[in-house]
C-alpha cells in the first residue's frame, strides 16, 4: 500500500484522487525528471513508483505550487498531494 487516507480526505481532480501528502509512503516514490506543466494547474512533479526492484514510470504526480485559480477552481488547496496512474490501483 502506497497511500491511505479516509475519502473525505481525498481531492478529486479531474477524474483522479489526488492524496494528502501525509498519507504517501515516501519510500515509494522516487521523483522524475519528466517535465509537464498543466496549463490550467502548474508545474507538475512526477514520481516514479517503485517497489523492490519493479519501477512505474511517470505514474504519480502532485503540483508543489499549484496556481491561485487553480486551487480556487478546485476549491482546495492541493499543493503537494500525490495522484496516481495507469500501475497503480486507488480502491475503496
Amino acid at each position: 500500500m502506497i497511500a491511505e487516507s479516509p475519502k473525505e480526505d481525498l481531492i478529486y481532480i479531474e477524474g483522479n484522487w489526488y492524496f494528502p501528502p501525509a498519507s504517501v509512503k515516501s519510500e515509494f516514490l522516487a521523483k522524475s525528471p519528466t517535465p509537464y506543466t498543466c496549463p490550467w494547474k502548474g508545474v507538475c512533479q512526477y514520481f516514479n513508483v517503485v517497489s523492490g526492484d519493479q519501477v512505474s514510470q511517470d505514474n504519480a504526480w502532485s503540483y508543489p505550487q499549484p496556481k491561485p485559480s487553480a486551487i480556487d477552481i478546485v476549491k482546495k488547496d492541493f499543493t503537494d498531494y500525490v495522484a496516481f496512474w495507469r500501475d497503480v490501483a486507488v480502491t475503496e
